[in-house]
């Protein structure tokens, strides 16, 4: 009788030393700033605007990393200081929460629990520099950090550099903003004799003037002064020059021109002295 021997041949499973990870949809490991610097004082606010919530990034709750996130039902009031950080070329051109595209040269940000979208006035409290961003992303996950902003907002509060800065975020209702903001503005004829109506502070001119009651809006934001927008009739019809004033005097005048200064603005020009 013929025996058959069975030989059993051991297979050996390499296994590595490291587990592979999913692949990133993002093709940079770590995030950075983009090969060039932007000019602060190139950077234009977010315009708050009345906008229905976005039908995605407003799912609650939610769930990340085993945490539980509840949104807020809406922003009125909302106010919080703490971290800022910001996210830049890693994430720039991906989808956000809300499906838009992320554009790190935006003023935009990412919030855990505010409702998409929320207009937000951001203040680095360091140096008083301000902004207006627009949330359309969930986020930051990780740390003690309370916001997530665009590139361009970190450039703009200064803080681009170090990575992360105290801020105080304050929610804002666009219809009041815009109530406020939006309302005709002042065009008029130049000085008739400077000194005779007080001290003006000269920030900027335009030939546009869409570009000069932008900056007027921006202003409002970072100064109890009124802001006017004056224009030359006879000399020169087609220039818009944005003022601050009348201001009282003239130390609180050079406050105000080194507080604009300090906030990205050239140096403005003080345009009258007091009267003698």
């Amino acid at each position: 009788m013929c025996r058959r021997i069975i030989v059993l041949v051991p297979v050996l499973f390499f296994i590595g030393c490291s587990v592979t990870s999913p692949p990133s949809r993002y093709q940079q490991h770590q995030d950075s700033a983009p090969i060039y610097r932007m000019d602060p004082a190139s950077i234009q606010d977010a315009t708050p605007k009345v906008e229905p919530p976005s039908r995605q990034g407003n799912k609650s709750p939610y769930e990340v990393r085993g945490i539980t996130y509840q949104l807020l039902p809406d922003s009125q009031g909302y106010s919080a200081t703490g971290m800022a950080s910001w996210y830049g070329s890693k994430f720039h051109g991906h989808t956000t929460s809300n499906g838009e595209i992320y554009n790190m040269f935006a003023m935009s940000a990412a919030h855990k629990t505010l409702p998409i979208p929320t207009y937000l006035r951001v203040t680095n409290i360091e140096n008083g520099r301000k902004v207006i961003v627009r949330v359309n992303d969930r986020g930051p996950f990780h740390g003690n950090r309370i916001i997530d902003l665009s590139y361009a907002a970190a450039m703009k509060l200064g803080f681009a550099n170090q990575g992360v800065a105290a801020v105080n975020i304050e929610a804002i209702d666009p219809a009041a903003w815009n109530n406020r903001h939006n309302q005709t503005v002042p065009v008029t004829r130049q000085i008739p004799e400077v000194g005779t109506q007080g001290i003006f502070i000269q920030v900027a001119a335009f030939s546009q003037l869409e570009s000069a009651q932008q900056l007027r809006r921006q202003l409002l934001l970072q100064t109890d002064q009124s802001v006017v927008i004056l224009r030359d009739n006879q000399i020169s019809p087609n220039l818009h020059k944005v003022q601050i004033g009348p201001v009282d005097n003239l130390e609180l005048a050079q406050q105000i021109r080194q507080s604009l200064h300090a906030n990205g603005h050239d140096m403005p020009m003080i345009i009258g002295l007091p009267k003698i």
